[in-house]
This record gives C-alpha cells, structure tokens and sequence, in this order.
C-alpha cells in the first residue's frame, strides 16, 4: 500500500507542475511535453509523411487551400497579439498541404504542419467549408492537444501500474480483473470524455479564427450537415466515441456562433 500512496502523489505532484494556462481557452491544461520537445519530431513525421504521399501543387484547389490556411494563421495572430500573447506562435513553421487521398480526413500536427485531403473537397464545397474544416483542425494545434493527450495517456499509464501495485498481493485472476476494470473506467470514465471536449473547444475557437478572416459562420452548420450526411454505416454511441455525435456538435455550434460572431467584432469585422 505504501508504494500504491507513492504513485498517488507522484501523480498529484505532476499535475500540479505540468498545468498552463492556454491563452485561447483560458484554462488550465494538463502538459507534461514541451513545445521543444513536440514539435522536432512533429516537423520530421511531416516530412516523412509529404515524402511518401502525393502532394497536390499548382491546382485551383491547392491554392485555395494555401490561401484558406493563411488567412486563419493569420487571424490567429491578430488575436493572439491583441490578447497579449504575440509570442505564442513564435515556434510554429505554418505549411499548407493538399494530399491526393480518397479518404474524408484533414488534420494539423504540433508546430502548424497542416494536411487536407482531396477525399474532403467534395464536402467542404466552397472557401468557407474548407475554413470550416482547417479553422478547426489548426484549433487543435493551437491549444496544445496533442501533447495534452500525450500528458493524459502517461498518467493513465501510471494509474495502471498503482492499481497493479496496489492489488500484487491479490490472485492473478483478481488482478487481471481490476486492470479490465482500471482500463474500461479510465477510458469510457476520462480519456474519451477528455477526448470529445477537445473537439469542443477546436469547434469553439475554429470558430473564432473563421469570424475574425471574415466568413460566413453558417457556412460551418451547412458543411457539418453535410458532413454528417455523408456518413455510413452505423456510429458508436456518444459515450464511447472521441468526437461528439453530429447533433451534438451541430448544436453547440449554433450555441457558439453569437459569441465568435462578437468576438471578431472586436476586429472590425462586419456581419450582414
């Protein structure tokens, strides 16, 4: 028991070190990697990644997705030096990829390493579907959640080897049994909850970034409907998935839409 009492305050004391504020949430995160440590190995998985697939070069489509990325990379500097924090992206080496993929997929590693697929095109439509999408995959970058699940997943980690510590003296069919119990309840009880309000908050500040370059934020309800359209097959329940259902996302945009729509006219952006 004393060594199980040593995990739990190793694991109080990492939190407690490892928590920053993020200056686009206003909340305090879970972070055990650094930037420094991230964002090398995030640049070279990029490189590896461009080299072993085609990229798009030249076309109205890879323009447009060059442009789309600037302007929200540009957008989230206006707010970032308007909040006080014009260092926060002094790191980040912005690209803007299009890869020939059928997949319907667009992602961003650590560092603004920015990736869409042709698979995606279709759905996104127009200039603003496709803000819609990069506005929220560039969200992830920006708010550090990559690393954070990194962060959560050692600490699970941790967890595992308390409760095996903790239950060593027990037969090995009771400690294979409250490893099952550790791992359903971290993963269905925190790490996908902890997943999905990730989700939440790239909408909330993608969002924010689309106001402030000057889209139609209706446009991102549209390209989500159509999003959720085009899937097949059946979904797992909500509880058990990393990403809000479609109605759930589709209505805390609507909810979110008012408070981007005030923030970018801070701005001196305008609405019709």
């Amino acid at each position: 028991m004393k060594n199980y009492n040593k995990y739990i305050v190793i694991s109080i004391f990492l939190l407690i070190i490892s928590c920053a504020t993020n200056p686009f949430t206003g909340k305090k995160n879970l972070n055990f990697v650094s930037n420094s440590q991230l964002f090398p190995s995030a640049f070279q998985q990029y490189g590896t990644f461009l080299k072993e697939n085609k990229v798009i070069i030249g076309t109205l489509d890879s323009k447009r997705v060059e442009s789309v990325g600037i302007k929200i990379k540009n957008a989230a500097e206006r707010w970032l030096t308007a909040n006080g924090h014009a260092d926060y992206l002094k790191d980040y080496q912005w690209e803007y990829k299009l890869i020939e993929n059928k997949e319907v997929n667009a992602w961003c590693m650590p560092g603004g390493k920015i990736v869409v697929y042709t698979g995606i095109l279709p759905i996104t439509k127009d200039e603003a579907g496709l803000a819609t999408v990069m506005g929220h995959e560039v969200s992830h970058a920006l708010a550090n959640h990559g690393a954070q699940r990194m962060s959560a997943a050692q600490l699970q980690q941790i967890g595992a080897v308390g409760v095996s510590v903790a239950t060593g003296s027990q037969s090995d069919e009771k400690q294979k049994m409250w490893q099952e119990y550790y791992g359903i309840g971290s993963q269905v009880g925190v790490m996908l909850p902890f997943s999905r309000s990730h989700e939440t908050e790239a909408d909330k500040i993608g969002l924010t970034l689309m106001a402030i370059a000057g889209y139609n934020l209706e446009q991102a309800i549209f390209f989500w409907e159509r999003m959720s359209a085009s899937s097949s097959g059946a979904k797992p329940p909500e509880m058990l998935s990393t990403h809000p259902a479609d109605a759930t996302r589709i209505a805390n945009l609507k909810r979110l839409i008012p408070e981007a729509k005030a923030e970018a006219m801070k701005f001196g952006v305008v609405f019709k």
